[in-house]
């Protein structure tokens, strides 16, 4: 690690003295940036475990006599919370299974060069990028559907990203065309070649759009707010944003507190803990996904 450090350190005084001022100020943006991301993240964290009334008058504090975990158990205890946390990843994992395997299959045509049709099917999926039918007209077609209270409601229209399968061809395009050729003498069909050759060597491309659409659903609120009525099917999301932007934690989390301005403080705290407990699957997931990103995004970026 020294090694390193002092070998960067010897290309970085080599370089020219325009460059090191460009670099200079480029890492102390990213430092900012770096700040503006963390500190947040750490006063959450900490505001989490600190009693609401010593939250409230004195800030943060270090003194542990000050600290409580009353948040997250009455988080944990909370049924709502959970059975709003089951249905948000059940709906992330089915609609990343879902929206991955359309875009995939949707690219892979695209990709061809051979593929008759392919610019006018191009023009059809760019203006999609671009104009919509709207919130209204869609939530008349949801309804006309039947789908209506109905987790497809939330899944369906959304499955096909352009953006995604732009990507993912540009990324087919990329891979060499021996391949295929080689697949073509062994006497592979298309599908044999799709799923057995060309999908192997697309793990970067595969996990990248995955982590994109299960972190884009887990996040997402508005259109379950919209389309499903059920308290059952609604995801964490929809309790969470009643505990942050309404500021109405559900009733049982509460339910023993009788002053208002206790219910206040102790909604204040419920904020930060929920928050915490909504972002763990992302946080526990990136590391496993960071290493297929650079090879993933650039993939896509360089060609098409």
């Amino acid at each position: 690690m020294k090694a390193k450090a002092v070998k960067k350190k010897g290309e970085f005084a080599k370089l020219p003295k325009g460059d090191k001022v460009i670099l200079t100020v480029a890492y102390i943006i990213l430092g900012l940036f770096l700040l503006a991301i963390i500190l947040p993240v750490i006063y959450i964290i900490l505001a989490s475990f600190i009693d609401p009334v010593t939250l409230q008058n004195q800030g943060l504090t270090f003194d542990f006599s000050k600290w409580t975990l009353t948040a997250y158990e009455r988080v944990m205890t909370n049924s709502q919370i959970w059975v709003g946390f089951k249905n948000a990843l059940i709906y992330s994992v089915e609609f990343t299974v879902l929206s991955v395997a359309v875009t995939l299959l949707a690219a892979y045509p695209m990709s061809r060069p051979d593929f008759r049709g392919r610019g006018f099917f191009n023009v059809i999926f760019v203006i999609t990028m671009f104009f919509g039918g709207g919130l209204i007209p869609t939530y008349l077609l949801i309804n006309d559907l039947g789908l209506y209270d109905n987790p497809l409601a939330i899944l369906l229209p959304g499955a096909f990203s352009v953006w995604n399968m732009i990507i993912a061809r540009t990324y087919y395009q990329g891979i060499p065309r021996d391949l295929q050729e080689a697949a073509d003498i062994d006497g592979a069909t298309e599908m044999q070649y799709f799923f057995k050759i060309l999908l192997p060597v697309c793990t970067p491309i595969i996990a990248t759009i995955a982590m994109w659409n299960f972190v884009g659903m887990w996040n997402s609120y508005f259109d379950a707010m919209i389309y499903l009525n059920s308290a059952s099917k609604q995801p964490l999301q929809l309790v969470l944003r009643s505990i942050l932007i309404q500021s109405q934690p559900e009733p049982g989390m509460v339910s023993d507190i009788q002053s208002t301005a206790q219910r206040a403080q102790l909604a204040e705290l419920l904020k930060y803990a929920t928050i915490i407990i909504s972002s763990l699957p992302l946080m526990i997931m990136y590391p496993f996904f960071q290493k297929y990103f650079d090879n993933g995004i650039m993939a896509g970026a360089v060609k098409g």
